[in-house]
């Protein structure tokens, strides 16, 4: 297979020989020839694969064989029409001659070329650089090479380009082509064969289209079940058919959404497109982003951090495309999965359908879906001046659980079906806010992205990690293995003020190891409000073991369990041991208490008082320590309750009010 590509340099095209081996594309620099359209303005040969003087020919095989250079044709091209001892004598003389065929020549008796002309906006665009590789590997497996064709985003030159490539092709594709309507009706009649991907053209010229309308209302209608009704779309280019019908489902969406506000900022298409609308965002007081892709996402993302925006925090960004970066972006992006190589495999097959069975039948385009991950999150809350509440209540949304009152939202419940396998997914609590709004949840933070909110997180349990991250191997230090388990939902009832989930925890081969029953439940109290935690594990399925880092030979490292991540800042944490972390770090109070700025979180082991593990420095978070120097050890079918109680306050408290209300807890 070989891929040949063209880009448009003044009037010139550029003509790069790629060959593929495998799926490894090789480029030399003496496979550049510049001018082509100049050299030769009438198509005359160009002398590209014309035989040396010292190589061999279909005469000298000829000779070779005692037969005419026509039958050496026949035999070469695979006709029928010649005897059976007449091709073996001519093939051996091939052989031994080492003669190859001219796929010039050959192109030129069969009347065709076998290649297929791409012609794309901009290839440094990883989409349709994964929509040339479906369309390179699905027509190499038809005997078809691919000529690439780059317009670099001039609407202006893609009828002259495109022409110039179908000369040589025997078809072509033209991917999100950027001419106006007028112009595309009056070029594709004069490039037949032809197929569109993401534009949509006449009845009678086939087309592979995304329907990018759907895929922007997918990420609107995310972010309004996040709490957001101000969001911002950042424009792509306005030649582009697609960015026509994302700004029509944006108007369609304003209407059908009651209170949704949408500020549409011209931004373009790439990553430095993305860096420079920062400012004309924060002006616009937004509290998400809908970017035309994935690229201006990054770029948006790169310039908030840079500024000191937090997102999701402060606000939510999503892309479009989900381009194979996305994933690996800070933090990592929701995006709408667009099926990127399988548009090109489907763009050939239904180019190639035209051409040999023109009634034949093409796969359908493949299914939309939403990326969920940490770039998005629920619509940042002011401080509320009056914490005033009614009665708490869990209630269900979408494929979540909420816990608020009049006060708004207190806590959500996560079932962290999103999360990558490497942070070991778990259900989790995210956001939990004072009745006040104020956040006293982190999820997914750069220093540990495997922390979030409250859940009840172990590093190992049999070896599996259902900590998320690396783990620690004695004598190793923390490595990243592959030993990351899941605890799934089995389902889920709620009854007023208490949700009941039951929970399987399995290990990384997918075998089950415990059985959990989980009861959360939420109260006013002292001015604030309270929650409980309680969960019994059953050792369902044989024994267990649980270990920590400490246990492996890293002192002070015994987290594993309920475990509590607050967001970053200024801390003064307080137990029954007194004021100060070192206090508080592995001793068996009772209770414990952070305090930041003027919002308070006090929490009390209610049951069993297991030692504290606790951070104020690097990140701030804690756990009472399941296994703080010894492994726990549960025999067969024998019961584990962890119990959790916390009491969330709009004020800041002292020493002595944090030991007055533990003990009225």
């Amino acid at each position: 297979m070989a891929v040949a590509v063209a880009r448009r340099d003044a009037l010139d095209l550029r003509i790069l020989q790629l060959a593929h081996s495998s799926s490894v594309c090789r480029v030399g620099p003496s496979c550049v020839v510049r001018g082509l359209r100049n050299r030769f303005p009438s198509g005359e040969d160009t002398g590209v694969g014309r035989t040396p003087k010292d190589s061999i020919t279909i005469a000298d095989v000829a000779r070779a064989a005692e037969v005419s250079r026509a039958t050496v044709s026949r035999v070469m091209n695979g006709r029928l029409s010649v005897a059976p001892e007449i091709v073996a004598r001519v093939r051996a003389a091939a052989e031994q001659l080492n003669y190859r065929p001219s796929d010039l020549a050959r192109s030129l008796s069969l009347g065709r070329t076998n290649m297929v002309a791409l012609v794309v906006p901009d290839l440094s665009n990883p989409l349709f650089q994964q929509i040339l590789r479906g369309i390179t590997n699905a027509s190499a497996a038809a005997g078809y090479k691919v000529l690439v064709a780059e317009t670099d985003e001039d609407p202006n030159a893609e009828a002259a380009i495109a022409i110039e490539a179908r000369r040589r092709c025997d078809a072509l594709i033209m991917v999100s082509p950027r001419m106006d309507e007028e112009r595309l009706l009056e070029l594709l009649p004069q490039v037949q064969p032809v197929i569109l991907v993401n534009r949509q053209g006449p009845a009678e010229v086939a087309s592979v289209v995304v329907d990018y309308g759907r895929a922007v209302r997918i990420v609107v209608d995310h972010l309004v079940g996040l709490g957001h009704r101000r969001l911002a779309f950042l424009s792509g280019p306005a030649a582009s058919a697609s960015n026509v019908l994302r700004l029509q489902a944006l108007a369609v969406a304003e209407r059908e959404i009651p209170g949704l506000e949408l500020v549409r900022l011209e931004c373009g298409r790439s990553i430095e497109d993305g860096y420079a609308a920062v400012e004309r965002v924060l002006e616009a007081q937004v509290t998400a982003v809908v970017a035309f892709n994935d690229l201006v996402a990054f770029g948006l993302l790169a310039r908030l951090n840079e500024v000191g925006v937090a997102v999701p925090a402060d606000l939510s960004v999503t892309g479009m495309d989900d381009i194979g970066l996305a994933r690996f972006a800070v933090p990592s992006l929701t995006t709408v999965r667009v099926p990127q190589k399988d548009l090109g495999e489907l763009a050939w097959q239904r180019l190639h359908a035209s051409i040999t069975a023109p009634e034949g039948e093409a796969d359908a385009v493949p299914e939309l879906r939403l990326a969920v991950r940490a770039s998005t999150g629920p619509v940042p809350q002011e401080p509320r001046s009056q914490a005033s509440a009614d009665q708490i209540g869990w209630q269900q949304q979408g494929d979540i659980f909420a816990l608020g009152s009049s006060a708004g939202l207190l806590a959500r419940y996560e079932f962290g079906r999103r999360m990558p396998q490497v942070h070991a997914p778990r259900p989790y609590l995210h956001p939990v806010r004072t009745l006040g709004g104020h956040p006293l949840t982190e999820v997914s933070p750069v220093d540990h992205r495997h922390h979030y909110g409250v859940s009840l997180a172990v590093a190992q349990v049999n070896g599996t990690s259902h900590w998320g991250g690396r783990t620690y191997v004695r004598g190793q230090g923390p490595t990243l293995l592959t030993n990351h388990g899941q605890q799934r939902s089995r389902g889920v009832t709620v009854n007023d003020r208490e949700l009941v989930d039951d929970i399987t925890w399995y290990d990384e081969q997918g075998r089950p190891q415990l059985v959990e029953r989980r009861r959360l439940f939420g109260d006013l109290a002292f001015g604030g409000w309270r929650l409980d935690w309680r969960s019994v594990l059953t050792a369902r399925y044989g024994s267990i073991r649980i270990d920590s880092p400490a246990t492996s030979g890293r002192a002070g490292a015994g987290y594993g369990g309920l475990f509590w991540r607050l967001p970053a800042a200024e801390t003064t944490v307080l137990s029954a041991d007194g004021e100060g972390l070192d206090a508080a770090v592995g001793s068996c109070s009772p209770w414990l208490a952070f305090v930041q700025g003027d919002v308070s979180l006090l929490l009390l082991q209610p049951d069993q008082v297991w030692p504290w593990f606790l951070r104020s420095g690097e990140y701030v978070g804690a756990c009472p320590a399941l296994a703080w120097e010894q492994p726990l050890v549960l025999q067969p079918n024998q019961d584990l309750t962890l119990s959790l109680t916390a009491l969330l306050l709009d004020r800041a408290v002292d020493w002595a009010e944090a030991k007055t209300l533990a003990g009225q807890l």
